[in-house]
């Protein structure tokens, strides 16, 4: 059983930059796909951004797009999320999760394994 979680969100202004982090343990990280998706009050969960075990494939929301930044580390078990130019519109739960499919993550957005969620807040 895989078992994510996830940190780095906060309080923030517009303009500002945070990075997510997210661990995994109890699975072979490095043969899974990860993907970022937040999910905003009264709004539908929503993909943010995924990248496959490799690192070699990377897509982007087209709301990020240019301001977002997915990346993994398979020796640390970790993925990230850099966010820049935040907005207030960007606020919202995160949430980091994985497959083995990098088509459940990117394309279905019906992952297998999901984190808590770490509530990152853009004041305007």
């Amino acid at each position: 059983q895989v078992q994510l979680v996830e940190s780095g969100g906060g309080l923030v202004q517009a303009g500002d930059s945070l990075r997510l982090s997210c661990a995994a343990s109890g699975g072979t990280f490095s043969s899974y796909a990860m993907g970022w998706f937040r999910q905003a009050p009264g709004k539908e969960r929503e993909f943010v951004a995924g990248i496959t075990a490799s690192s070699y494939g990377k897509n982007y929301a087209d709301s990020v797009k240019g301001r977002f930044t997915i990346s993994r580390d398979n020796a640390k078990s970790t993925v990230y999320l850099q966010m820049n130019s935040l907005k207030a519109e960007d606020t919202a739960i995160y949430y980091c999760a994985g497959d083995e499919s990098y088509r459940k993550v990117a394309v279905l957005t019906a992952p297998a394994y999901w984190g808590l969620g770490t509530q990152v807040t853009v004041s305007s």
